[in-house]
């Protein structure tokens, strides 16, 4: 299914345009706007992926979290033992 398009009017350097017009050119994109929806897509991936990094970077200093992967670390530790004996056998 296709998502809903809106149009609007941007303002960006002429430079970024030239550089725009010249990758479509080149195939990189099928159109000025095709390449910027990539464009937006992969920035907004970028801080989708730079938010889940400063969560995970709050959780080494968070205590309780680190009380519970030291709990599951010994839970999991002779299911661990074993799939790494089984490997060495094999």
């Amino acid at each position: 299914m296709k998502a809903e398009s809106v149009s609007t009017t941007l303002a960006i350097p002429r430079e970024l345009l030239e550089a725009t017009d010249k990758a479509v050119l080149e195939g990189k994109a099928r159109s000025r706007n095709d390449f910027m929806v990539q464009a937006l897509r992969r920035e907004l991936a970028a801080q989708k992926r730079a938010a889940i990094d400063a969560a995970l970077i709050e959780m080494t200093s968070d205590p309780d979290y680190q009380a519970e992967v030291l709990k599951l670390e010994a839970e999991f530790a002779a299911a661990q033992w074993e799939a790494f004996l089984l490997e060495e056998s094999l």
